[in-house]
This record gives C-alpha cells, sequence and structure tokens, in this order.
C-alpha cells in the first residue's frame, strides 16, 4: 500500500553567531589541562637536581606560555560560558566532562606556583608574590567547590553504574592536593606567627581532604580496570591520572617539611620530616608500579588503533607531579637514586609534552579539536505494508 508522503518543511536558520563565539562551543573544561601540563614542565624542571639543571630563560619561556595559554582559555571559556550555556550546562551534567572543571583549579594553581618559582626572574619578585597570591586563592576556591560539587552530582544526577568508573574521577579530589603542594611557597611571604602557621595548616588539611577522598575512589578505579576489562581505546591515556594524587601528596609532605621549621614548633617541626619519607617513598613506590601498568595499557592501545585525543595530555600533569615528588624526597632521604629518578621522570615528561603539544598544535591549524562531535548515521524509516496470509508481503 502507497501512502502520500509530504515534503519535509526546511529546518529554521540558525541565528547567526560571531565566529569566534561559533569556534568556542565545543571547547570543554579539558582543554585547561595545557595549561597544567606546560606550567609542570617549567615548574619541575626548577626542582631538578642542579647538576643537570634546565637553563632557566628556558623554563620561565615555557612558564611564560603557560601563563598566555591560561588567559586566552579564560577568555575562551567566559565565551563559551555568555554564547552556549545549553553546552556548559551539558558539560555539568555529564559524568565523563563533569570532573574536568578540577583542571581550572589546577591550572590556576600550576600558573601561580610558576610565577613564584620562574616569573620573578622578569617580573621581579614582589609581583610575582601577588599573582601566585592571587591564582593560588581563585585556584583553591575553584578547587574546592569542584571537591564537593562534582561527587554531589555524580550521585545524585548522574547515575553511572560501575562500568562507568574512570580516573578522571579523581581530577576535582586531586585539586585540593595541588594548593596543599604550592601553598606552603606563600609562607615565608606571611607575617610571622599566625598567618603562616594557619596557611601551612590549611595546606594539611587540604592533603587530608584529597587523599582520604582519593582512597575511597581509587578502589573504585582499580576495580573496575580489573573486573571490567581495558578502558576504551581513546580513554586508556586517563589511567595516568592516578599518579597524580601520588605525586602531588609527595611533593607536598616534601614541601610541609621544608618550611615547618620556626613556623610550627620543633616537635611538629620534626614529625613533618619524618611524614616526607616514611609517607613519600612507599607512596612513590605505588606510583612507578603504577607508571608501568598504566604504560602497559597504552602500549596495547596503540597497537589496536588508538590515535591522538586530547586525553594525551594525561601524560604530561601527572607524570610531573612524579618529578617534583621524587625531588621533594632527594634532600629529606640523601639518597642519590632519587635524583637519578627525577632526571628519568623528567625527560619522559618533557617527550609527553612536546608530543601533546605538537598534535594539538596540528589538530587546532586543521580545526579538528574543535569541530562538533560527527553527526549519527541516518537510520531508514520504517516501513509497513500488508502481508498475506503466504506469509508474502
Amino acid at each position: 500500500m502507497v501512502t502520500a508522503t509530504r515534503p519535509l518543511s526546511p529546518l529554521p536558520r540558525a541565528t547567526a553567531r560571531p565566529p569566534r563565539a561559533t569556534a568556542v562551543r565545543h571547547l570543554g573544561p579539558n582543554w585547561y589541562a595545557c595549561v597544567m601540563g606546560t606550567a609542570i614542565v617549567a615548574g619541575a624542571g626548577a626542582a631538578l637536581p642542579a647538576p643537570a639543571t634546565v637553563p632557566r630563560p628556558v623554563l620561565t619561556t615555557v612558564w611564560a606560555l603557560s601563563l598566555a595559554l591560561l588567559a586566552v582559555l579564560l577568555a575562551a571559556r567566559a565565551l563559551h560560558w555568555v554564547h552556549h550555556r545549553d553546552r556548559a550546562r551539558a558539560h555539568l551534567l555529564d559524568p565523563a566532562v563533569a570532573p574536568f572543571y578540577g583542571c581550572l583549579s589546577m591550572a590556576l594553581l600550576a600558573v601561580g606556583g610558576g610565577a613564584l618559582a620562574l616569573g620573578r626572574d622578569w617580573t621581579g619578585l614582589r609581583a610575582a608574590v601577588v599573582l601566585d597570591a592571587v591564582l593560588f586563592t581563585a585556584g583553591t576556591a575553584v578547587g574546592l567547590a569542584a571537591a564537593v560539587t562534582v561527587p554531589y552530582l555524580i550521585a545524585v544526577r548522574h547515575r553511572v553504574t560501575a562500568r562507568e568508573v574512570t580516573p578522571v574521577w579523581l581530577l576535582p579530589l586531586v585539586a585540593p592536593m595541588v594548593s596543599a603542594a604550592l601553598g606552603p611557597r606563600l609562607v615565608p611571604y606571611l607575617p610571622e606567627g599566625q598567618p603562616r602557621a594557619t596557611l601551612l595548616f590549611a595546606c594539611v588539611a587540604m592533603f587530608g581532604l584529597s587523599i582520604l577522598a582519593t582512597l575511597m575512589t581509587l578502589p573504585l578505579v582499580f576495580g573496575r580496570l580489573l573486573t571490567g576489562g581495558p578502558p576504551p581505546l581513546a580513554l586508556t591515556p586517563a589511567l595516568f591520572l592516578v599518579l597524580g594524587p601520588l605525586g602531588q601528596s609527595t611533593t607536598a609532605v616534601g614541601a610541609f617539611a621544608d618550611v615547618a621549621p620556626g613556623v610550627v614548633p620543633a616537635p611538629y617541626a620534626e614529625g613533618f620530616r619524618v611524614l616526607a619519607v616514611l609517607y613519600g617513598v612507599p607512596v612513590m613506590g605505588f606510583a612507578l608500579l603504577w607508571l608501568c601498568l598504566a604504560a602497559a595499557h597504552v602500549v596495547r592501545a596503540w597497537r589496536r588503533g588508538m590515535r591522538f585525543s586530547m586525553t594525551w595530555w594525561s601524560f604530561t600533569f601527572p607524570v610531573g607531579t612524579c618529578v617534583t615528588g621524587a625531588g621533594a624526597l632527594a634532600p629529606h632521604t640523601g639518597v642519590l637514586l632519587c635524583d637519578v629518578l627525577t632526571l628519568a621522570l623528567y625527560a619522559l615528561l618533557a617527550g609527553a609534552w612536546i608530543t601533546a603539544a605538537w598534535c594539538t598544535a596540528r589538530g587546532l591549524v586543521s580545526g579538528v579539536l574543535l569541530a562538533g562531535p560527527a553527526p549519527a548515521p541516518e537510520v531508514p524509516r520504517p516501513t509497513t505494508g500488508r502481508t498475506r496470509s503466504d506469509g508474502v508481503r
């Protein structure tokens, strides 16, 4: 039986938008990983052992690049929220995207820490301290908000299953740990007495907040990997995100031990020094185990067709935290192997950053990375017809 059909009415014309607003429609919070990865290359380079130090002008130039990237992304994300609020809300309600809001906090913190370690060569000490203080305050506020909001959304709105657990869930939880690791650098620039002690103990509290939340989430990630099989190819590099809380917490306890003398009473200062070794050494051992496990999965995924995506930036910042963690262990243990480990991890970080930066730049030039998701294939419209009693249509 043939039925007449009406011609489809033309689709309404899309509202014209400025080209720059349209270009950022699909710009998600995961892009802050570029800033994090670039800033850690500079910050970790400043922590290398003296005989193998990268020239400071090179590191300062890389830090300046991270500052420029942060300014550009903040402006682009502001345009995204103004012109594409529907996409911004969709990101918050997407369990695969919402955790990346922790990257904004870590980008602010990483650039701020680099200002005090390297940017002071160009800006002067006073301007570097002010910049670091502003970015540290903003990054800490965003990180604490993300650490509460994202898990709440996952529990209440996202409704995920055990098979949907990914290492990306660690991003908002590790953000306060970055504050804990970088905050002690500002302690010497505060007035003596209560201000210094308050900042130090606030950083210790954020250390506890982050590490306990990580210890509750990491078994879910490990269990999903062992019982659910390897992650999708494009998501495999995210396994490196587990290194973030491990390396950053080792960096944090080392920073506590460095600034505690003169800030807290002697017994507590000595306790921080002991903690730096007794906590840092076993955690760094587990970090190396996970590094080998994650690398094996990445090699497997590459052989099965994994190609570049923005998840490749997971190879940078987490590895960089292990560089700073090993560098923090070296003076407290006096073991030469820590210096060797620091150099080896930094070589891995530098190679990963060069690869991710080159592929990202190429993707931006070609327009692939800012393009929207490919449209779903058309499904043939179902047809109806009469069937005779003998089964012939």
